[in-house]
C-alpha cells in the first residue's frame, strides 16, 4: 500500500510514558507510505517522556475537568488531527460520548461506541454481559453480599473495586474476617484464580468485525503493566476473544461464522466494539480460562502484538487514510518482549 508520503497528524491524550506506542505508529505510518507527525498532551507534558518525543506537545487539565473535551477539540480542529488515541481507561467514556463532535473536525477518536463503554468500565457489568453470552468468567459477587453471607464462598478470594483500574484496590481475602467494613468505593469479590495469567489483544475493523486476537503469556508484570511477555496462539483464547466480540457488539456479531473464509463476519448493524481491545484472562488448572477483565483502548503490552505482526496500529492509520484496513490473523507466534527502563532528556 503506498500513501503517497502524506504527513498524518496522530494525537495521543495522557501520553504519560507510552513512548513505545507512539514508536509503533511511527512504524506503522511507514509501512503506509505515510509520515506519522505525533501530537501528545498530558498535564504536564515536559515531564511526559511520550510528550518529549512528540513533534507537538501541550498542557491539558485533567479528564475529569469539564474543558477537558474542548481544549482536545479545539487543537484537532486547528492541527487537522486525523486520529485521536486515548490510553487511559477514565477518559473513555467522555471520550465515546463526542466521537461525533470530534468527526465533525475530521477526527476519528478510536473509541468504541459508549453502550460499551459503559459495560468495560464496570467490572460488575463487565463479568454479567460475559456470562450471559456464555464466555467463561470468575464466579463474582458485591462484597457485602458475601460479607452478608460467606459460608457459600471458598476461600481465599480475590477482591477488587467495581470500576478499578492499573491493579488499584486489589488483594486477596484470606477468610471472612479479612473482609473489612467500609471500603472507600464498591467492591467485587471474585473465587481466585490459580495459574498462568495472559492478554489477548484484539482487533474490530469499523463495521465491528473481529479480524485479529493475539494472545500473549504475561510472564511477568511491574505495576499492572507486563514486563516480559510472549505470544502464544491458543485457540481456546481466540474463540473466547470472538465470542467477546459478539458481546460487545449490540447486534450480536458472530465472529466465527462457520461461512467466513478468516476471522471476519458479517457486522452488526447498531453501534459496539471498533479498534483495538484487550483483555485479561487466567488459564486455572482445575476451571480453564476465566476472564476477568477487558480494556476498551491500546493495552500497555500492545507493542508486543504489534512486533508478532498484528498491524492493528497499521490497520487504525490505513482507515483514516483512506486505505483497506490491514489487521489479519498472520501474526507470529513465540515472539518475546523484554522491558526495560530509558530516559529521555531535555534541556
Amino acid at each position: 500500500m503506498n500513501g503517497g508520503n502524506r504527513v498524518v497528524r496522530i494525537l495521543f491524550t495522557s501520553a504519560g510514558r507510552r513512548v513505545e506506542l507512539t514508536r509503533c505508529f511511527r512504524r506503522a505510518a511507514e509501512k503506509l507510505g505515510l509520515r506519522a507527525e505525533i501530537h501528545a498532551c498530558d498535564l504536564q507534558p515536559e515531564l511526559s517522556a511520550a510528550c518529549l518525543e512528540a513533534e507537538v506537545a501541550f498542557a491539558v487539565p485533567r479528564c475529569t475537568a469539564p474543558d477537558y473535551v474542548e481544549h482536545l477539540l479545539e487543537h484537532c480542529a486547528r492541527e487537522k488531527i486525523a486520529l485521536l488515541v486515548p490510553t487511559i481507561d477514565t477518559e473513555l467514556d467522555l471520550l465515546s460520548r463526542a466521537r461525533d463532535r470530534f468527526a465533525q473536525v475530521g477526527t476519528l477518536v478510536h473509541v468504541s461506541a459508549p453502550e460499551v463503554i459503559d459495560v468495560v468500565r464496570d467490572k460488575e457489568r463487565t463479568i454479567a454481559v460475559l456470562a450471559e453470552a456464555g464466555v467463561p468468567v470468575p464466579r463474582t459477587a458485591r462484597i457485602e453480599d458475601v460479607r452478608a453471607d460467606p459460608s457459600g464462598w471458598a476461600f481465599p478470594l480475590f477482591a477488587k473495586p467495581v470500576g478499578g483500574s492499573a491493579s488499584r484496590g486489589i488483594g486477596v481475602l484470606h477468610a471472612a474476617a479479612d473482609i473489612r467494613a467500609d471500603y472507600p468505593e464498591p467492591m467485587l469479590v471474585q473465587e481466585l484464580l490459580r495459574g498462568p495469567e495472559y492478554t489477548i489483544n484484539m482487533y474490530l475493523d469499523a463495521r465491528g468485525r473481529m479480524r485479529s486476537a493475539i494472545p500473549h503469556l504475561r510472564i511477568s508484570t511491574r505495576a499492572g503493566e507486563v514486563e516480559k511477555g510472549r505470544t502464544v496462539r491458543d485457540p481456546r483464547m481466540i474463540a473466547i476473544a470472538a465470542d467477546i466480540a459478539a458481546a460487545l457488539n449490540a447486534r450480536g456479531l458472530n465472529a466465527r461464522d462457520p461461512n467466513a473464509g478468516d476471522l471476519a463476519a458479517p457486522a452488526p448493524s447498531g453501534p459496539g466494539a471498533e479498534g483495538v481491545l484487550c483483555f485479561q484472562l487466567i488459564d486455572d488448572p482445575d476451571r480453564g480460562p476465566r476472564v476477568f477483565e477487558i480494556n476498551a483502548r491500546f493495552g500497555g503490552g500492545y507493542p508486543l502484538a504489534d512486533q508478532a505482526g498484528g498491524r492493528f496500529a497499521e490497520s487504525l492509520l490505513a482507515r483514516v487514510s483512506g486505505l483497506p484496513e490491514c489487521a489479519s490473523e498472520h501474526w507470529r507466534e513465540g515472539v518475546t518482549m523484554v522491558r526495560y527502563d530509558s530516559a529521555v532528556f531535555r534541556g
